[in-house]
């Protein structure tokens, strides 16, 4: 059924946070009628073990520390931040009139209630974790993701950082698709791209591509709602992408100059 921004009912799942609070303040500008549902992060513990699982506890470890590294380069990158926010128009911080429920896990009954009390006409997922097949089919409506990365070659996390590290800057963008039960594996509705500048480190590429994605997203949103959005499977190479471990990190920053 066709719908228009002011009456639909858009819901942003997120475990928050400044990127996605960005996309929040955008969206809220065109959807009056919107609500989050915000869990909460995951423990680094939880995390290190679901990655030591799958890709070995030296691994899982490295990019540990890269990920601490990476938190302390974003009070670094304070001034590219602010830069980047203005240039966009955009805010990270709370907009205390939208509407927040918060839940341990999008995952649990207490998120699927919540999302049931809602009735979304249509849900954006943004830096959250996996969905499982019971939350999504608990989801009545179209379910959109915005992924920092060009699909599917830049599946998962960091996909600027690696489109840089592969000499593939053409493809440094962000990808809006629909939510499967895969990791970003769901058809594009639409690709983003920008050139980073040369100070942009791991610790502002996704900020940047959020900030850059924000016309998109409600334009795809727009389209899913009124009908006219057509969803495609993107071609090449799939690949689902990690945090670098931080040898791994520090070679190319020492190397390349891309950090």
């Amino acid at each position: 059924m066709r719908q228009d921004n002011a009456n639909a009912k858009l819901v942003v799942l997120t475990a928050g946070g400044q990127n996605p609070q960005v996309m929040i303040n955008a969206l809220a500008r065109h959807f009056p009628n919107m609500a989050v549902i915000e869990e909460r992060y995951e423990s680094k513990l939880t995390l290190l073990k679901r990655r030591a699982r799958r890709l070995g506890w030296l691994t899982a470890l490295g990019q540990l520390a890269t990920m601490i590294v990476s938190r302390f380069g974003k009070r670094v990158a304070n001034r590219r931040t602010l830069e980047i926010l203005a240039s966009y128009g955009g805010s990270g911080e709370e907009n205390p009139s939208i509407p927040v429920t918060r839940v341990s896990s999008l995952n649990d009954a207490q998120a699927h209630a919540a999302i049931a009390a809602l009735q979304p006409d249509i849900v954006l997922t943004i830096s959250c974790r996996l969905l499982t097949r019971a939350t999504l089919a608990a989801i009545p409506c179209p379910v959109v993701n915005f992924h920092a990365g060009i699909n599917p070659a830049y599946r998962g996390q960091m996909g600027g950082y690696w489109a840089r590290v592969e000499r593939d800057e053409e493809n440094f963008g962000a990808t809006l698709h629909l939510v499967d039960a895969g990791t970003d594996t769901g058809a594009t509705l639409a690709e983003i791209r920008v050139k980073p500048a040369p100070d942009d480190t791991i610790s502002t590429y996704p900020l940047l591509l959020t900030a850059a994605g924000t016309q998109a997203t409600v334009e795809v949103l727009s389209n899913v709602l009124d009908g006219t959005a057509q969803p495609y499977s993107p071609s090449g190479r799939s690949v689902l992408r990690f945090p670098p471990p931080v040898w791994t990190y520090l070679f190319n920053g020492l190397s390349r100059n891309i950090w």
